[in-house]
């Protein structure tokens, strides 16, 4: 089956901030994240997607995401990013 939803974190360019979503779409996001005229991604422009990982379904990913905000740390950010850490150990 294919991953129709996604996981997706965003990092500032300016400074070290994630932003973590998902989408059936990341790279639609991404862009509206870095127009969009309101909201908290205008403050930290421009953004870059530096993880996206791939669900069969909207709730996993929202599941997912829920998981990785829950965590409120860089640390455990940074490990997932660089893939140090996998998601399925957490979920």
């Amino acid at each position: 089956m294919a991953m129709n939803y996604y996981l997706y974190i965003l990092c500032s360019e300016l400074k070290e901030i994630y932003y973590y979503g998902s989408s059936d779409d990341p790279l639609r996001r991404l862009d509206y994240h870095n127009h969009e005229q309101k909201g908290f991604t205008q403050r930290f422009r421009p953004w870059k997607i530096v993880f996206i990982q791939g669900f069969k379904t909207r709730k996993q990913a929202e599941t997912a995401e829920k998981l990785v905000k829950g965590w409120k740390s860089k640390k455990m950010s940074r490990l997932l990013i660089e893939g140090k850490i996998k998601l399925e150990d957490y979920i």
